[in-house]
């Protein structure tokens, strides 16, 4: 089997690793607005926790999307055409999710703010389930014939493991961004966040772990086995370091959990990228999915310059917005229409804004 299918398909699950990683919590952070905020001021202090960098880390589903339409045009092609349906609805979750971002504080109103509030968390909703579900999918099959096409109408993709990946996704992202608000927020919602952290965790994080315990059953590798070990371990420290208020640990024992986890699911069906349920033998794997030798490797050097540059820029954005924040810190809400009309009144008056 040649070397640079392999390290692509390994390169492409710490992608995705990444992106639920990083924005996960982001994720997680819009559906806690609704759930989770008491108030007006709450809400703004979630918002402002990923305010800086929820924009940077939906780069990551573009990398994970675009690489595997560069380095497996044929997985790329069979799961996102299967998929169609699904995927068209993620896409417009992110995007109302992005509008409201930008347009929830233009007006000064309960009623404005109030519509982006539900955009928000319902497209984080939506958006994190989609996303499980898919890449469920792509580890335990869809119903795809010899020639990589779905089979069956536009719902033949919906099974109980769509559902149990989505779910997983919901659950982890809303445990994950409680722990980040703790070690993000200081006062009365740092203290709810931790307190969520711990009644939740176990409930939150067991929809991954019986995703990745179902794909290791299914193919049985014994290294698979050792990786839900090591993410049980974590899960179990996130859950002890959150108990004493250590909520660094706890967030960096989640990624643990997160990273061991995936690592089991991918490293389980290796080297299948997207089984049929119909054909064993329809299988897509690194091998028959992938491109040339040559595309990979130009590939390879592009993404030896870049993925560094990137993973420099990224670090260096959270260690400047590294500080906690608190409802006292917030400055007072600007309306931004009526800042605009008077400064058009001045500006009609002769006078300079």
């Amino acid at each position: 089997m040649d070397f640079l299918p392999t390290l692509w398909f390994i390169l492409i699950a710490v992608l995705w690793v990444g992106y639920l990683f990083l924005e996960g919590f982001d994720l997680g952070v819009g559906m806690l607005m609704k759930t989770f905020a008491r108030g007006e001021k709450e809400r703004r202090v979630l918002l402002n926790t990923v305010g800086p960098v929820w924009d940077g880390n939906e780069v990551w589903l573009l990398t994970a999307g675009g690489a595997t339409f560069a380095a497996f045009p044929f997985w790329y092609a069979s799961l996102f055409s299967a998929l169609y349906l699904p995927l068209v609805f993620v896409l417009l979750a992110l995007i109302f999710r992005a509008v409201a971002f930008e347009y929830r504080g233009k007006v000064h109103s309960d009623t404005w703010r109030k519509v982006w509030d539900w955009a928000i968390a319902l497209g984080s909703l939506v958006a994190a389930f989609g996303i499980g579900a898919m890449l469920a999918l792509t580890t335990t099959g869809l119903p795809l014939n010899a020639n990589g096409d779905r089979v069956g109408g536009p719902f033949a993709w919906f099974s109980w493991y769509a559902v149990l990946g989505g779910l997983a996704v919901v659950g982890f992202a809303l445990i994950h961004a409680a722990a980040f608000v703790a070690l993000k927020t200081d006062g009365d919602i740092r203290h709810r966040a931790r307190r969520l952290v711990g009644r939740w965790m176990p409930v939150g994080l067991l929809p991954l772990a019986l995703w990745a315990i179902l794909v290791a059953l299914q193919h049985g590798k014994w290294f698979s086995w050792i990786l839900i070990a090591v993410a049980v371990v974590a899960a179990v420290t996130s859950w002890l370091a959150n108990r004493s208020d250590r909520e660094g640990w706890s967030f960096l024992a989640m990624g643990v959990f997160l990273l061991s986890g995936a690592a089991a699911i991918f490293s389980a069906v290796y080297p299948v990228v997207l089984p049929s349920t119909l054909d064993p033998l329809w299988n897509l794997t690194v091998e028959n999915a992938s491109s040339s030798s040559y595309t990979l490797g130009l590939m390879s050097i592009v993404a030896a310059v870049g993925v560094p540059l990137v993973l420099a820029y990224q670090a260096w954005t959270y260690w400047v917005f590294r500080q906690r924040i608190s409802v006292d810190s917030l400055p007072a809400p600007v309306d931004f229409a009526a800042a605009v009309g008077a400064k058009e009144k001045v500006e009609a008056m002769g006078g300079k804004a």
